[in-house]
């Protein structure tokens, strides 16, 4: 049977919805102990896994099931935070009435990061992932709640073809809005009301770790969380655009290796060999062999140096990032010391609560949580054959073919890992270019 499901969610095409989208039947053909459903809901103004777990409690609930059938675990657990209170009763509900003895809540306290992969791991189960490692090296699974959502709709047969999404800032009716994938990032803005400003610009993700669209006529892909409008000159944004050659020219220039973003480092408190002030310095000398530089592995990229840490507001992360992609160009690798990690003492009280981190990014005025808009029609998506980790998928339709919603259209290559994508709307493929198949509906051409 578990043999079946990975395959439904290998047909299905679902993906890691919570982040760079990786193939959700690697992970469901694992053998682990413990499932965790990672509902922390972690960027700040990010609703929509919430919002699932509210009204969507026992489709989450049926995904977790099938994933813990995969896996072998005797154990899930749905991680969320104590304010979601809606989303805890529903899930509570949902769990009761199916009698699930080895399903349980673990209630998060509200902070940023909790919904990094490994602070959740030692947060619910006091376990340690390894340097550069993943859950999986401690026997657990980490499923993302829309993972889970579209798990349960591939055993049903469904595949995944719309994006839960939210849209926030400066938007006219800031909502939760379902979206065919390959929809327009414009299209999606103006089924919210449109942006309020005239000059604006949209951040996909979330304000810590995500990133400036460069064109809103860009498609939403199955791993678009949330699209968020702010002034060009918003400090979310600046710190956003700036170019790499000056963020090193500031940093070599003001760091003054206070150490604060070392003390405040969410791996570093793990007890991971991580020390971003120090990688400050390395930027500027360039001696990326040594065992100092490879230290920017270790980096999450999670933002609260450069956000909450840093007095001189510099950007430990852009740093750390810059010498990670050096060092992954070359082929460098993590060589660990194999000593046990042992989390700072401090730990706890070092944690950046959510309702600071959003005082620091002066984006309270757009805190109200987003309610659900509804489900958007479009009249044509532009639908990207990479929207996961691994190979682009392949074409199995021509231009000019008449397509269905949830037929597929793209095949993962022959012995690669990737994802199969689906129509989602109805319509004639009008293009197959730069790795993109367009599709236009009927009615819209008429």
């Amino acid at each position: 049977m578990s043999d079946a499901i990975v395959a439904k969610i290998r047909d299905m095409g679902v993906v890691g919805a919570g982040g760079a989208g990786l193939p959700t039947q690697v992970k469901a053909d694992a053998r682990v102990e413990t499932v965790l459903v990672n509902g922390a809901s972690c960027e700040p103004l990010l609703m929509s896994d919430p919002y699932l777990m509210e009204n969507e409690a026992d489709d989450v609930l049926r995904g977790l099931h099938a994933m813990m059938e995969c896996t072998g675990a005797s154990k899930g657990i749905f991680c969320v935070k104590g304010k979601h209170g809606s989303a805890i009763e529903s899930l509570r509900k949902a769990i009761s009435g199916a009698d699930c003895t080895t399903i349980e809540i673990f209630v998060l306290e509200d902070f940023y990061p909790a919904g990094d992969e490994q602070v959740l791991v030692h947060e619910v189960l006091g376990k340690t992932v390894p340097e550069r490692g993943i859950p999986l090296q401690v026997g657990v699974v980490v499923s993302n709640v829309e993972s889970l959502y579209n798990l349960a709709r591939a055993v049903d047969g469904k595949p995944v073809t719309h994006r839960y999404i939210t849209v926030s800032g400066e938007v006219a009716r800031p909502m939760v809005v379902k979206a065919p994938v390959g929809s327009s990032v414009v299209d999606v803005l103006e089924f919210a009301g449109g942006a309020t400003i005239d000059q604006f610009m949209v951040i996909d993700g979330g304000p810590m770790m995500g990133r400036v669209i460069g064109d809103v006529r860009q498609p939403v892909t199955k791993t678009t969380s949330g699209l968020i409008v702010l002034p060009p000159d918003h400090p979310v944004v600046a710190g956003k655009i700036m170019e790499p050659e000056k963020i090193r020219r500031i940093t070599n220039t003001i760091c003054c290796q206070c150490t604060r973003c070392t003390d405040m480092c969410p791996r570093k408190l793990l007890g991971h060999s991580l020390h971003p002030h120090k990688l400050m310095r390395v930027l500027e000398s360039q001696v990326l062999e040594s065992r100092q530089a490879r230290e920017a592995l270790l980096c999450s990229e999670c933002g609260v140096c450069e956000k909450f840490a840093c007095p001189m507001m510099l950007s430990p992360r852009e740093v750390n990032a810059q010498i990670k992609r050096a060092l992954m160009g070359e082929g460098v690798t993590w060589e660990g010391d194999g000593e046990a990690l042992v989390p700072n003492l401090f730990r706890d009280v070092r944690r950046v609560p959510t309702s600071r981190l959003i005082q620091r990014l002066k984006l309270g005025e757009y805190e109200a949580h987003a309610k659900y808009g509804g489900e958007m029609a479009t009249g044509q998506v532009a639908l990207p054959l990479r929207q996961h980790i691994g190979a682009p998928a392949r074409p199995v339709v021509a231009v000019g073919d008449r397509v269905s919603e949830n037929q597929l259209i793209a095949e993962i290559p022959e012995m690669a890992m990737g994802a199969r994508v689906h129509a989602s709307i109805d319509g004639v493929v009008a293009s197959i270019d730069n790795g993109i198949i367009c599709i236009a509906s009927c009615e819209a051409g008429r």
